[in-house]
């Protein structure tokens, strides 16, 4: 496994498991394959409703807790500098453990301020790791970083072969920010797993379009967390590291990025105004 090393010093591995809609009935046993099969980094958040079952599973796994990588999120409605500490002891418990690798904002929206200042004291007091934010594009990443303490240490946003983020990444290398992919196989979306140009790679490398979008990411720097339920899946998506693409095959890939979302912009006002129903409707 390959590691990327935070703006702390911490170590990140480069390719973890994601349980994004993965049921909470289904959460324990699939974490269990996926650490079975060798993943130490694990991706859940508070929204996803499985936190607990995430902590069953690394609590019935054995494994030691300092070799595994765990992240989860504060969802928009916990934001502000008293709730995001609730909701930080509360993912806390539910995952089972004393401390987080890493806790992302999951959304750019409310009071992103006054969690960060509630997150910068939780890692002061050792409760985390590393702190991040999740779907900030480089205009909002750079405001919060430019007026606090601790630099984000990871963004955490949708990243694939029809959306790449190389301006994106471009802008978090130099201000030293990791970035994470989600949706790293677009859902599926645009015929991915069916793309002539991925396919025609996957087969001179006989390896499958999931595995070669991965090494693709991989040979970015880019932290990505592909998710599934089938064990035989898990262990396939995490066999990328014993070949590489070539340059004229990265560059190949670069020609499919449209430089458009295939889910939402976060810089919509529409969308701006579907979270925030979703916060008025939990509030």
């Amino acid at each position: 496994m390959r590691h990327v090393t935070l703006n702390n010093g911490i170590d990140m591995p480069i390719l973890g498991f994601g349980v994004y809609q993965i049921p909470p009935e289904r959460t324990e046993q699939a974490v269990l394959d996926a650490l079975a099969a060798g993943y130490r980094l694990l991706d859940t958040a508070a929204s996803y409703g499985n936190e607990e079952a995430v902590g069953r599973a690394i609590k019935a796994s054995g494994i030691p807790r300092d070799e595994l990588f765990v992240t989860t999120k504060l969802w928009l409605r916990d934001t502000g500098e008293e709730n995001t500490r609730r909701a930080f002891a509360t993912s806390l418990r539910k995952l089972g453990l004393d401390y987080l690798d890493l806790y992302l904002i999951h959304q750019p929206y409310n009071d992103v301020y006054g969690s960060w200042r509630a997150m910068e004291r939780l890692h002061r007091d050792g409760v985390i790791r590393a702190i991040g934010v999740s779907n900030f594009h480089p205009d909002r990443l750079v405001d919060l970083l430019s007026f606090n303490e601790i630099t984000p240490a990871v963004n955490q946003i949708e990243t694939h072969p029809f959306f790449q983020r190389t301006a994106d990444q471009e802008v978090m290398r130099e201000h030293g920010v990791q970035i994470e992919s989600w949706g790293g196989f677009a859902e599926g979306r645009g015929g991915l797993f069916t793309h002539p140009l991925l396919s025609g790679i996957a087969e001179r490398h006989g390896r499958s379009v999931a595995q070669i979008v991965l090494r693709w990411l991989v040979q970015r720097d880019v932290v990505t967390i592909p998710k599934s339920v089938r064990a035989e899946r898990m262990a396939e998506n995490i066999d990328v590291f014993d070949f590489a693409l070539t340059d004229d095959q990265m560059a190949a890939i670069a020609t499919l990025d449209t430089g458009s979302s295939l889910f939402f912009d976060h810089r919509d006002p529409a969308v701006v105004d579907w979270f925030a129903g979703l916060h008025r409707d939990t509030a």
